[in-house]
């Protein structure tokens, strides 16, 4: 378990690029060097990622974990991963210093999340709408957002979509190889059963104890629970529970997204930022571990859940159009958020759409996420004073 965990553990510190990249990381780690998966086995842990909501890249390392070591494997592969971007955000949100400075470089980070989420609209768009008709259930969802900004909307748009994928239908899905892992059928049951009970027990809780704490557990949790589409659409989802409820602004959360592309490891750490900053920042680090063990607890029991039932469901025709709609969904919910908070907040003057502009350009000439955001926020320190 030791030996996962460290794996795991230089992985979080030095896998930078978002969840595409991290996946290249671990098949050269796991698959080429190690020897722990053969080719087919990653592509199979690939492929029960993209039936599940949550973090893609994390749930890998999780899946390759839980096939080494079994259930503590599973928890040292997360562990490892997450730590040190997890820390990285919640000390950021701590000791971020107050000032002119502060503010110019945090106004440059802003700036860097419009480049990085229109860029990240273009990849998704080539990649998840497939259809003309996906192309009609995105601008929906995208045009639903912006009317009714509440919690509800981005897993009721999801719902629907996904219903309306069923209506299409294209070539069958090709049956996925046999893959072991070590989940039996009543410890699936037991797992999906826990996760009903959070899902709806948490928001009853937080609002019959008016507790912050459970609040931001409910909400965060609601989160990790409808996260399709890879990291990115954490952030609308977010919006939607985190600044329209009030526990913090669209500024800080926009900013600490803009963070998390300069940081290695998964982008659902800005859980452990906005977990720190939530209500003022009177929740403190306390604040960072509900955030990031909330919204990651939904992936620990869905994988548990659809274990041993993944190959009937990765084949399944029917699952496979209803994945898709789901996915056009995820693109109009980030188009949304890209105009509102996003734009809104960011672009104050000519010079900041120039700035975006140019980020935007930077990362179609494929600069690496982590250099852009700093140049960015190196541009608004300077242009500060």
């Amino acid at each position: 378990m030791l030996r996962i965990f460290l794996v795991f553990l230089r992985l979080g510190c030095t896998s930078f690029g978002g969840p595409a990249a991290h996946l290249g990381y671990f098949r050269d780690e796991f698959v080429a060097k190690r020897r722990w998966l053969s080719e087919t086995q990653f592509a199979q842990c690939i492929a029960i990622t993209q039936i599940l909501p949550g973090p893609a890249s994390s749930q890998t390392g999780m899946l390759i974990g839980l096939v080494r070591g079994g259930w503590p494997g599973l928890f040292a592969a997360w562990a490892g991963f997450t730590l040190p971007s997890a820390i990285l955000m919640t000390a950021f949100a701590l000791y971020t210093p107050p000032g002119v400075a502060a503010a110019g470089w945090l106004h440059g980070l802003l700036i860097a999340a419009v480049a990085v989420v229109a860029y990240a609209i273009l990849m998704m768009r080539r990649s998840l709408i497939l259809k003309p008709m996906h192309l009609v259930l995105a601008l929906a969802t995208g045009a639903a957002m912006l009317l009714f900004p509440i919690a509800a909307t981005p897993p009721a748009a999801i719902a629907v979509c996904a219903v309306a994928g069923l209506a299409f239908r294209g070539a069958r899905a090709k049956p996925v190889a046999a893959l072991q892992l070590p989940v039996k059928r009543t410890s699936a049951i037991i797992a999906f059963a826990l996760f009903l009970a959070l899902a709806i027990g948490l928001p009853y809780l937080a609002s019959l104890k008016h507790d912050r704490a459970l609040s931001l557990a409910a909400s965060l949790f609601d989160v990790g629970s409808f996260v399709f589409g890879g990291g990115h659409v954490v952030l609308p989802l977010l919006e939607s529970q985190v600044v329209a409820s009030g526990m913090a602004s669209a500024q800080k959360l926009i900013a600490g997204y803009a963070a998390a592309q300069a940081l290695p490891g998964p982008l659902f750490t800005l859980s452990a930022y906005v977990g720190a900053v939530a209500y003022g920042g009177s929740l403190g680090v306390l604040g960072s571990v509900i955030g990031v063990v909330a919204i990651f607890s939904p992936s620990f029991f869905l994988i548990a859940a659809v274990a041993p039932f993944y190959r009937a469901l990765a084949g399944s025709d029917l699952f496979a159009h209803a994945l898709g709609g789901a996915n056009a969904a995820v693109v109009g919910l980030l188009a949304a958020a890209f105009v509102s908070p996003i734009w809104t907040t960011a672009i104050r003057a000519p010079a900041d759409a120039v700035l975006a502009a140019a980020a935007f350009a930077a990362l179609a000439f494929r600069w690496p996420n982590w250099l852009v955001v700093l140049l960015c926020a190196a541009a608004g320190f300077v242009f500060a004073f």
